[in-house]
């Protein structure tokens, strides 16, 4: 939003410092707002479950770079092991989605391609990507409206998420009741 990460000009401080170093990417213009267009666009693409595999591949560079970036400069424990985490967590979704990305990873492989359906009512329902948007969008509304007032945010996360519950509980039920009439 074109606005400081950190709330204080840091042009003063010493040029090794975190401070500094936000300082500079700040006054960097377009590359500062490249970079938080990236960040946006690998949440949402997260968000969505259905495209979640490209966004983790989005994502995996940006959290590499945040992670080296806080181990380099002296910042306490806490922020290393957070970006560490969520690169690990990364990673995770990658080796996971491993099916979906051997093909780009093993290109000059002579084996035959096998293509299996995946799909499954309950995990591949349009209703995640639905919800995933929900929740950005409403992410999103409450950093411009409520200035990033984290109890609001909170709140109607879990309001979205009680929603997800909800129709959860209901496939479960349902695909249960139908099992038994079938029987």
């Amino acid at each position: 939003m074109g606005q400081r990460f950190l709330n204080e000009n840091c042009e003063g401080m010493a040029i090794d410092t975190f401070p500094h170093w936000f300082e500079t990417l700040y006054r960097s213009g377009i590359y500062w707002e490249f970079l938080g267009w990236g960040q946006l666009i690998a949440v949402f693409l997260l968000m969505t479950q259905f495209f979640s595999t490209l966004g983790a591949i989005a994502f995996l560079p940006i959290i590499l770079n945040i992670f080296f970036i806080s181990i380099t400069y002296d910042l306490g424990i806490g922020l290393p092991v957070i970006t560490g985490l969520l690169l690990l967590v990364n990673i995770f979704l990658l080796l996971w989605d491993y099916n979906k990305l051997y093909i780009l990873l093993m290109p000059d492989q002579n084996r035959e391609l096998i293509i299996k359906n995946q799909y499954h009512y309950f995990y591949n329902n349009k209703f995640w990507t639905y919800l995933g948007l929900m929740l950005f969008i409403t992410s999103l509304c409450c950093v411009i409206g409520f200035n990033r007032d984290p109890v609001k945010w909170f709140f109607i996360c879990f309001a979205l998420g009680l929603i997800g519950y909800i129709y959860f509980v209901s496939i479960i039920k349902n695909s249960i009741v139908k099992k038994n009439s079938i029987k």
